[in-house]
């Protein structure tokens, strides 16, 4: 399966409510990829297979990450539901509720999964009209959280135009899969969610976004997003590997490496190296300490974007 795959969903699919973390929404990606790859109904309706080896070529990590991150996505997928709208006969709005697979299976030891999607979910991801979206699967390799990349189809879906409509605050958290429960505060959104979600697409996609919010009275209600697409010269400049100082701290004190780390963008692109129980995992101090001494020993596996860029924020 090649990066240049193109990833397809309905936008009924992409608007639908649900919520899920990003490990199964990944698979889920590359059992659609897998899935259109087939060919006729009968074999999208069976069982795809999604190898360790893939996931952890796609999405850049160890290769007991990957293991373990096809395990913990089987274990939830069954679960999974959505809620999604489309007309009924005379044209009225029909709100349906459904499961993302009927059939989620990890084979121990065997290094990979099988995935068997929902009847519902078949026609939205085979069936395409005027109404989808499609986007390249190296896109999203980069994303690290589901925000960032259900924020990411949210914007594919106006690409021609790069510009979204006015999205309401309740269907944004709706579409970014924040529920109800979570982040309840508009300060809490944009800090935990919006703001994070934007950077992690500016920095690791092919498109460029800002928002523009939208009041009433004092009260924010909803948020306009345009964007476009970087040039060739802007993602060059970005991503080259061959720039010696963009990924080393030469230069660099103590009270200047702790800015980097304490940055809100330096700490949603790398937690994922620690752990929840770890020192690191559980007080800023304890992260501060263990991403300094990460950054004096081997900067170059913090390589999302030129280290001296979190000073900038």
């Amino acid at each position: 399966m090649s990066d240049y795959k193109m990833v397809s969903k309905a936008n009924a699919l992409i608007e639908s409510c649900y919520t899920i973390n990003l490990v199964a929404q990944r698979v889920i990606i590359l059992a659609i990829i897998e899935a259109r790859e087939q060919g006729s109904m009968a074999e999208i309706g069976g069982i795809h297979h999604i190898k360790a080896s893939d996931y952890e070529k796609h999405f850049e990590c160890d290769k007991t990450t990957a293991y373990r991150s096809l395990k913990s996505a089987c274990e939830s997928l069954y679960e999974s539901e959505f809620v999604w709208t489309d007309k009924d006969a005379k044209g009225r709005d029909k709100i349906n509720k459904s499961r993302f697979v009927q059939r989620a299976s990890y084979c121990e030891g065997g290094g990979y999964v099988e995935v068997m999607f929902g009847n519902d979910v078949i026609p939205l991801i085979t069936r395409l009209s005027e109404k989808y979206t499609e986007y390249e699967l190296k896109q999203i390799k980069d994303l690290n959280s589901i925000y960032a990349l259900r924020m990411f189809e949210l914007l594919m879906q106006w690409l021609s135009i790069g510009k979204t409509p006015q999205i309401t605050i309740e269907n944004l958290r709706t579409r970014l899969g924040v529920e109800e429960h979570e982040y309840k505060t508009m300060g809490n959104f944009k800090s935990r969610v919006l703001d994070y979600a934007i950077q992690e697409v500016n920095n690791n996609t092919n498109i460029t976004v800002a928002y523009e919010q939208h009041k009433e009275g004092r009260r924010i209600v909803g948020f306009t997003f345009k964007f476009k697409v970087k040039t060739k010269k802007t993602l060059e400049e970005k991503r080259d590997p061959h720039t010696a100082d963009m990924f080393t701290i030469d230069g660099l004190n103590d009270k200047q490496l702790g800015r980097i780390v304490r940055n809100p963008a330096f700490m949603a692109e790398y937690n994922h190296l620690v752990t929840p129980t770890s020192r690191a995992g559980q007080s800023q101090q304890g992260w501060e300490f263990e991403m300094i001494n990460r950054l004096k020993k081997d900067a170059s596996q913090f390589k999302k974007r030129p280290i001296r860029d979190y000073l900038e924020y």
